[in-house]
């Protein structure tokens, strides 16, 4: 398919016109807010007005003895913007314009879900008892383990342009090595990992940090994320969608096995791929499909070597509204933090990519890429290496509904049998969907069931529920007849 529910955004960057390579970070014209046809004109005027401030402040270049006053100025006022750019204050202003803030659990007893495991805070707990044996404890130090990846600065240029810093669009790029790089730690150390408080560090924990490192060398670096995405929009300087992303890590996994992984310094991803999409003629839209013959091909063409057997990663991209996500989407989606095998959601605020991996009542809580830091080098073998830029012990969340309707779900499944468990679970879920799922389980593509594989363009993307009867309660379910309805490939296209 050619034309997809998402495009990619060419900022105005300059690029190409010098051979030093450019700091891009105070170089703003675009935010990230401004990719999205669905963005906040609120947030996007604002941010948009603090990320211009910089250039008014860097043009410095006349060596007279007269203007070495001004430049000393301007270089003052500059470093001073920098500071609120990167500081408290513009946090301050991002929660205020961007609708999200500091997670506050000091009253709340209600049920936190983190990547499948359930935590309740008991009454009385609050932010501060981090010594404490309770459940609240317990979640910050499971929070606080999990691979915070942000915007760099300070890396080697990508490729022939000047970008040494993904600033202002390297979100869903950021994002997407969050999730994946929870994969990869699920695989190697297991769920209930946490990362501990002595050095040295587990060797595979330094690792797979390696992997995500911004350099050519480093196997999921941004830099060999933008070459192999190329295809699908991905450059330096522009913001793609969460589809763009989920295909662009099936094609660098693949380049990286058929160049012979180890044997040629290339590291394989340690378990199969699967991008679910939708029937067998491709994204033609409607509910995407689990194909469990396809799951179990790909398992059987990755690690043939292990015997028992290939873990397996799935991508499933989706959208789920025009401006918002459909409200009887919503439950389900939540739901989905509650399967084991639950690696989150990339995806976020209209054109503002993060790392959803947890909720609670009608919050989201999420990991946030866009806090700048200097880039860091992790070597494979330090076992001492400063990590610590790498974890996050804030918890941020947002509104659940008020999510980008564009979006990607993970799910890591370790073996055949936790795989067959998911199936179960989401076959489970889509039953309760009165119609519209998420995405459904099919043993193959001519068992898939048409009140499950395609429903109706309104229903999908619209605010009306099968019978035309207007939104759903939030989070609630109603009964309704199945939507015998199928999108088209026109209906499809619009998007």
């Amino acid at each position: 398919m050619t034309s997809l529910p998402e495009r990619a955004v060419i900022s105005n960057f300059p690029a190409g016109q010098s051979s030093d390579p450019v700091d891009t970070h105070t170089v703003g014209p675009k935010t990230e807010q401004a990719a999205s046809h669905s963005r906040s004109p609120k947030a996007s005027l604002l941010l948009s007005f603090f990320s211009s401030t910089f250039p008014i402040f860097e043009t410095i270049s006349s060596p007279s003895a007269d203007k070495k006053e001004n430049k000393s100025r301007n270089y003052g006022l500059t470093t001073a913007v920098r500071k609120v750019m990167t500081g408290g204050m513009m946090r301050k202003i991002q929660e205020r314009f961007l609708w999200t803030s500091k997670a506050d659990f000091s009253s709340s007893t209600s049920e936190m879900w983190l990547l499948g495991a359930c935590y309740k805070v008991s009454p009385g707990e609050s932010s501060t008892d981090t010594k404490t044996a309770g459940a609240l404890a317990a979640f910050l130090e499971d929070f606080s383990s999990k691979i915070w990846i942000t915007y760099r600065k300070g890396f080697d240029a990508i490729g022939d342009t000047r970008f040494t810093s993904d600033v202002n669009w390297g979100c869903m790029i950021r994002s997407s090595q969050m999730l994946v790089a929870q994969a990869l730690i699920f695989h190697h150390l297991g769920r209930s990992w946490r990362k501990p408080l002595q050095k040295p560090y587990d060797r595979d924990y330094v690792g797979i940090l390696h992997l995500f490192g911004d350099s050519d060398t480093s196997q999921y670096s941004i830099h060999n994320l933008l070459q192999a995405g190329k295809g699908y929009g991905l450059s330096a300087g522009s913001w793609v969608g969460p589809y763009a992303m989920c295909r662009t890590w099936e094609t660098l996994v693949r380049a990286n096995r058929d160049h012979g992984g180890h044997g040629q310094g290339k590291e394989t991803l340690p378990m199969a791929l699967y991008i679910v999409s939708g029937d067998e003629d491709g994204e033609r839209g409607g509910a995407p499909i689990v194909c469990m013959d396809i799951a179990f091909k790909l398992c059987s063409e990755c690690c043939t070597a292990q015997s028992t057997g290939a873990s397996i990663l799935l991508l499933v991209p989706l959208v789920l509204g025009l401006e918002k996500v459909n409200l009887r989407y919503m439950p389900l989606l939540w739901e989905t933090f509650t399967f084991p095998q639950s690696l989150g959601i990339m995806g976020g605020k209209p054109g503002a990519s993060t790392y959803i991996v947890g909720v609670q009542d009608d919050k989201a809580f999420y990991l946030d890429p866009h806090e700048v830091q200097p880039v860091v080098d992790i070597k494979t073998d330090n076992l001492d290496a400063d990590t610590s830029s790498y974890h996050c012990s804030t918890v941020r969340n947002m509104d659940f509904d008020s999510i980008d309707p564009s979006l990607a779900i993970g799910f890591y499944c370790r073996d055949k049998d936790d795989f067959e468990d998911f199936c179960l679970r989401a076959s489970r879920l889509a039953e309760r969907s009165n119609g519209a799922p998420l995405f459904t389980v099919a043993k193959s593509f001519e068992h898939v069931k048409c009140k499950y594989s395609m429903g109706s363009f309104s229903d999908r993307f619209g605010d009306t529920d099968c019978n035309g009867n207007g939104e759903h309660n939030k989070y609630g379910s109603e009964n309704s007849d199945e939507c015998n309805a199928h999108i088209g490939d026109d209906d499809w296209q619009v998007l």
